[in-house]
C-alpha cells in the first residue's frame, strides 16, 4: 500500500507534467478528482474560481495573495481563451494600460466579447472580471502583448472614453507620446467618423506639445466634412511638453510621474535644512545609527536579527557556530552583508557631502552597495554567485503587491533614467522621497531592493543636510501601504507624508542630541 507521502508524490507528478506544458490556469477537469483534492490541501493547489486552480506554494501563509498576484494575467489569459477561443479582448483604457507599461493588478479587470454574459465573476483576493458583449477592435486594430488581445494603441486611444485623461492622466498621456505617426489614428477617426473624438484627441496631442499632430486631425477632420471643434480632455497643462517618441513607455511614465509627483512632495516634505558644514560630524551621527538602522532594515525584510547581533559583527567579534541553524546562517550573513553594505553607503555620503551630485554618486557607488550586501551570503554558499552580476534578468514579484515590476529589458532602460532624474532634481527631499519610490517601483534586482532603496533614500537625504533617517520596523505596514498606494494608485501623497514624518521626528532628536552636548561641553568648562 502506498503511503501518503507517495500518494502525494503522484499527485505533484500530474501537476508536473501540467505545468511543463506551460499550464498556469489548471481547471478541475485536468486533473482526477483525488489528484486535485490531495494538491489543495497540501497547499500545491489554489482555487480561484470554481472550477479553476492556480499552482501554488506550501509554504505560503493561508490567505496570501502573492501567487495570485503573480499569476493574475496568464491566469486571466488562459480563462479567457477556454472560454472565448480568440473571440476576446481587454477593453480600451487596459489595453492602454498595458502599452504604456502598466501591469498592476487591476480590481476588476474588463474584458469584451461578441458571446460575453455581461457579468462579474469573483475570483481570488477581491479582484474580478466583467466580461461585456461589446465588439472587438477591427481588423488590423487589434494587438498582442504577452497573449493579452488588446485594442491597438491608436485604436485604444480612439475607443477611449474621456474618463481616461482625467482618471489615469499619467498612462494617457505615455499613451499619446508613443503615437510615431498620427495617421494611423486619423484613419480610424476618418473610417467612424468620431468627431468628438477627433476634436478630444487633438485638444490631448496639444497639451502635450504635439501641435502638429493636433493641427492634422483637425484639418483631416474637416477636409472630409466633419464638424471639429477642439477640446482639451485633460484638467491641468502636461509638466512638460515635446517628449522624444524613441522612448519606451516606462521611461515616459517615469517623467511623467516624476514631473507631477514632485510637486506633492514639495508641498508635503520638510524643508532642507542644508549640506552641514561639519562632514565629520555629520558621519559619526551616521555611525552612531547604525545599529538601529540595521535592525530595522533587516527586520522588515523578514529577518530574524538582534541589535546584539548586529553590533558583534561590527566589532568583529561574531564567529559562526557551526551548530547554528540555516535560518540563523541566513540571518547572520544577512546582518554582514548589511554592515559592508552600509559602510559603503557612508562612503557615497561623504562625497555628497564634499559638495559632488548625488546622482552621479548613486551611479557609480549603488553596484557595489549592492554587491557588498550580498558577498557574504554568496561565500557562505547561501545565494549564488552569479546573483551578484548585477540587475535582473528574470520577471519578480513583490510579496502581496497588486504592482508587477517592470520587464528585466525595461529595467536597463528605467535605472539611466533614474539616475538623470536624480542629477536633474535641485530639491534633495524630491530625490529621496522620488528615489526610493521609484527604484522600488523598478525593482532592478532579485532581492534587496528594500534595503538598497533606503540606501539610496538615505544619500539623497543627505545631499540636503538631513540627517540619516530609519524606518522603523514597527511602522512596516504604514510604509509598504503607502509605497502600495504609490505604485499602483500613482499618489505619492502618502508615501512622502509617512517619509516627511519621520524626517522631521530624527531631525527634532538630533538637534535634541546637538543641544544636550553643547550643555555637556560647557559644564565641562565651566
Amino acid at each position: 500500500m502506498a503511503t501518503p507521502q507517495q500518494k502525494l508524490a503522484d499527485s505533484l507528478e500530474a501537476l508536473a507534467a501540467l505545468q511543463k506544458r506551460g499550464a498556469v490556469a489548471v481547471r478541475s477537469s485536468d486533473l482526477s478528482r483525488i489528484h486535485r483534492e490531495r494538491l489543495v490541501k497540501g497547499g500545491f493547489l489554489q482555487e480561484v474560481m470554481k472550477g479553476w486552480y492556480i499552482p501554488s506554494r506550501p509554504d505560503e501563509f493561508r490567505g496570501e495573495s502573492t501567487t495570485w498576484y503573480a499569476s493574475f494575467w496568464d491566469f486571466c489569459t488562459a480563462y479567457l481563451t477556454v472560454r472565448f477561443n480568440e473571440k476576446w479582448s481587454l477593453a480600451p483604457e487596459q489595453s492602454l494600460f498595458v502599452h504604456t507599461g502598466n501591469w498592476a493588478v487591476p480590481r476588476q479587470l474588463l474584458v469584451r466579447s461578441p458571446s460575453a454574459r455581461n457579468k462579474v465573476t469573483a475570483l481570488a483576493h477581491d479582484t474580478s472580471l466583467l466580461e461585456v458583449r461589446a465588439p472587438l477592435p477591427s481588423k488590423g486594430q487589434e494587438a498582442t502583448v504577452d497573449g493579452l488581445r488588446l485594442f491597438s494603441l491608436p485604436a485604444a486611444l480612439v475607443a477611449a472614453g474621456p474618463g481616461l485623461f482625467t482618471r489615469n492622466v499619467t498612462e494617457a498621456r505615455t499613451a499619446l507620446a508613443m503615437v510615431r505617426d498620427v495617421s494611423d489614428v486619423l484613419a480610424i477617426l476618418l473610417s467612424g467618423g468620431h468627431s468628438v473624438v477627433a476634436g478630444r484627441l487633438a485638444g490631448a496631442f496639444r497639451n502635450i506639445g504635439r501641435n502638429k499632430n493636433a493641427d492634422e486631425i483637425i484639418q483631416a477632420m474637416r477636409a472630409a466634412g466633419y464638424d471639429v471643434r477642439e477640446s482639451d480632455p485633460f484638467e491641468s497643462p502636461a509638466p512638460f511638453t515635446n517628449l522624444p517618441r524613441a522612448l519606451s513607455p516606462y521611461v515616459l511614465r517615469m517623467r511623467l510621474s516624476w514631473r507631477q509627483m514632485r510637486e506633492i512632495v514639495l508641498e508635503t516634505f520638510p524643508r532642507a535644512p542644508g549640506i552641514p558644514k561639519d562632514t565629520e560630524a555629520y558621519l559619526k551621527t551616521v555611525d552612531e545609527i547604525y545599529v538601529e538602522d540595521a535592525y530595522h532594515s533587516l527586520s522588515i525584510e523578514g529577518y530574524q536579527v538582534s541589535r546584539e547581533l548586529i553590533e558583534r559583527i561590527r566589532s568583529g567579534v561574531w564567529n559562526p557556530d557551526g551548530d547554528s541553524s540555516d535560518r540563523q546562517q541566513k540571518d547572520a550573513m544577512a546582518a554582514k552583508g548589511y554592515y559592508e553594505a552600509f559602510q559603503g553607503a557612508k562612503g557615497s555620503v561623504r562625497q555628497v557631502l564634499n559638495g559632488a551630485n548625488a546622482g552621479q554618486v548613486f551611479e557609480r557607488d549603488h553596484g557595489a552597495w549592492y554587491r557588498a550586501l550580498f558577498s557574504p551570503s554568496v561565500g557562505a554558499g547561501i545565494v549564488s554567485a552569479a546573483d551578484l552580476a548585477g540587475y535582473r534578468s528574470g520577471q519578480v514579484y513583490i510579496r502581496r503587491s497588486k504592482h508587477v515590476p517592470p520587464k528585466p529589458e525595461a529595467v536597463r532602460d528605467t535605472m539611466p533614467e533614474l539616475v538623470e532624474l536624480l542629477g536633474a532634481e535641485p530639491e534633495a527631499g524630491v530625490r529621496a522621497v522620488l528615489g526610493h519610490f521609484m527604484f522600488v517601483y523598478i525593482h532592478p534586482y532579485m532581492d534587496g531592493n528594500g534595503r538598497m532603496g533606503r540606501f539610496l533614500m538615505n544619500l539623497m537625504l543627505a545631499s540636503g543636510g538631513y540627517p540619516w533617517t530609519v524606518v522603523p520596523v514597527e511602522r512596516r505596514d504604514d510604509y509598504l501601504k503607502t509605497l502600495e498606494a504609490a505604485s499602483v494608485g500613482q499618489n505619492v501623497r502618502p508615501f512622502s507624508e509617512f517619509l516627511g514624518a519621520l524626517a522631521r521626528e530624527t531631525q527634532k532628536a538630533a538637534g535634541k542630541k546637538v543641544r544636550t552636548r553643547a550643555k555637556q561641553r560647557t559644564k565641562r568648562t565651566a
